[in-house]
């Protein structure tokens, strides 16, 4: 099922939002949306979508669950194709294995303000540091009115484009399937794509206003310069994405956060990290994952 997006569900209004969002992902890349339950994932009390009764205690909840979203998600999506499995095992390690069997695994996390950012819960944070496949993680709260640039009286409309879609990118080793990801989401939702990376002043130039002369100041010039070496094959690739690239100086990190407040989807890296121990999350990542106010979707890579 590569081409599928699976979407992790145990009624918790953050895992809805998750299944909403992976609909309308699942519609835009026309693929099939694969909805799953973890057996032994505890089913938290839910406001069913289509106005069904929520089913007595002793009845089989998970099934119901499946069904009644799957129901609501066809029924609010037209042409939306959907399946739905439990699938047997801890929920990480259940999670995890139906990751791989997927093109792209959507997760819920709960929000903690507007623009405040995610509550990660465990679960989540494990499937994350060891899934091989992209994983996005999206806040309860959001809508898709949300993904859209908001109109006179600063209201998101659907009427409208869509917000841009933030690509943090690694100019040490900037990973193909990162970049291709951030684009190819980009082109679907016809929108910018606005490409943050950081870099560092040597300590040999200690006035940054140094960097402004316009002359080749050495490696700190070079490396700032580096992002149109990195994107000019994407960008022949894609051809209709409009891209704006941002340098920032240091992390990333913290440049990230501000950028998803107007994003639609933030886009960044994660290293495969296979040793039994450590969090396998890096800092960056760590830090966008935790307050972004946008979904952000985590791509591992080698």
């Amino acid at each position: 099922m590569p081409h599928t997006i699976t979407v992790g569900l145990d009624g918790s209004p953050e895992s809805l939002a998750a299944a909403d969002w992976a609909a309308r992902e699942a519609l835009l890349r026309e693929v099939p949306l694969r909805l799953v339950h973890a057996g032994e994932l505890p089913l938290h009390a839910y406001i069913p979508f289509a106005g069904e009764a929520v089913p007595p205690p002793g009845a089989d909840r998970s099934a119901h669950l499946l069904r009644e979203v799957g129901t609501a998600l066809r029924h609010r999506h037209p042409g939306l194709r959907v399946t739905a499995d439990r699938i047997a095992g801890q929920p990480a390690a259940a999670l995890t294995a139906a990751a791989e069997e997927a093109g792209l695994l959507v997760l819920g996390s709960r929000g903690i303000g507007r623009v405040a950012g995610f509550i990660v819960g465990s679960v989540a944070l494990a499937v994350l540091a060891r899934a091989e496949r992209p994983v996005v993680l999206v806040r309860t709260g959001g809508r898709a009115e949300d993904e859209h640039l908001p109109d006179a009286r600063g209201t998101p409309s659907s009427a409208l484009p869509r917000r841009e879609v933030v690509l943090g990118l690694d100019l040490v080793d900037p990973d193909d399937a990162v970049v291709e990801f951030a684009f190819d989401a980009a082109r679907r939702r016809a929108a910018v794509l606005r490409v943050v990376h950081g870099w560092s002043v040597p300590p040999s130039y200690g006035d940054e206003d140094a960097l402004d002369t316009g002359l080749d100041a050495g490696p700190a010039v070079r490396e700032r310069r580096g992002p149109a070496d990195v994107l000019e094959q994407w960008k022949d690739k894609f051809p209709d994405v409009e891209v704006r690239t941002q340098s920032v100086v240091g992390g990333a990190g913290a440049h990230l956060v501000d950028a998803s407040r107007e994003a639609a989807l933030v886009v960044v890296g994660r290293r495969i990290r296979r040793a039994p121990v450590g969090s396998h999350i890096g800092p960056v990542t760590h830090e966008v994952l935790h307050h972004a106010s946008a979904p952000v979707a985590v791509i591992p890579h080698d």
